[in-house]
């Protein structure tokens, strides 16, 4: 499971994987930086070439991408927007299903609450994931984070999908 956690600044990437009675395993984290002052053509092209080459090392087999909410900032909200758009067409392109979760779904998966701050959810993912310390930057644990929401909450959705497709 690939999380991605978009922004132009620090995309964060988190690679999660469900071993044997559902413990969750970290398999890769880390996060696709580019400089604020260049070009946004040339700052998407490096999410993308980050993206693909995490989604061609550790083939996941869903990409879960934080789906952007309105936020006062419109230059913030758009460049989160973008890099998100540039995640979802990697996984396209690879042939790989996207699911989007909102902060709060992803929040109250891993914490219990949709309003977790940040730091309960960074300290929810060390725990859930056994880790000596919490991954750094934040953008790094949100990723692992929307991968642990999709481990947990995919398979609910899909049979929900399913379900609903076959009532019709």
């Amino acid at each position: 499971m690939l999380g991605v956690d978009p922004g132009l600044t620090r995309c964060g990437l988190g690679v999660v994987a469900s071993g044997a009675g559902g413990r969750l395993e970290l398999v890769a984290v880390g996060v696709a930086g580019t400089p604020p002052d260049a070009d946004l053509g040339v700052r998407l092209l490096a999410v993308e070439r980050t993206v693909t080459e995490w989604i061609e090392t550790h083939g996941p087999d869903v990409v879960a991408v934080e789906r952007v909410f309105s936020q006062h900032n419109v230059r913030t909200v758009m460049g989160t927007a973008q890099s998100g758009a540039v995640a979802v067409l990697c996984a396209a392109r690879a042939g790989i299903p996207v699911a989007m979760h909102t902060p709060s779904e992803v929040k109250a998966a891993v914490t219990g609450s949709g309003t977790a701050p940040k730091a309960q959810v960074a300290a929810m993912v060390t725990r859930l994931l056994r880790l000596d310390a919490a991954p750094k930057p934040a953008d790094a644990a949100d990723a692992l984070a929307l991968a642990i929401c999709q481990v947990w909450r995919g398979p609910a959705a899909a049979r929900l999908a399913k379900a609903v497709a076959a009532a019709r």
